[in-house]
């Protein structure tokens, strides 16, 4: 019981004096970043999903 509570301790400790928390304009440009990031990549796969749809179409237009 007691290594639980030294851990509790530590992991306080570590958390409120040792982490290096981000500021808000830190983590405002972070958010930014991976918002502008997931719409590059959500474009990206919507124009590979029509490309696979057309040529999809064209092999099944030729198969039947």
């Amino acid at each position: 019981m007691k290594k639980i509570i030294n851990n509790i301790k530590e992991s306080y400790n570590e958390l409120v004096y040792k982490v290096s928390w981000p500021t808000k304009t830190e983590l405002s440009n972070s958010a930014v970043v991976v918002l502008v990031a997931s719409l590059i990549i959500a474009a990206l796969i919507f124009v590979i999903d029509l490309a696979f749809e057309g040529v999809m179409r064209i092999v099944y237009e030729r198969i039947f």
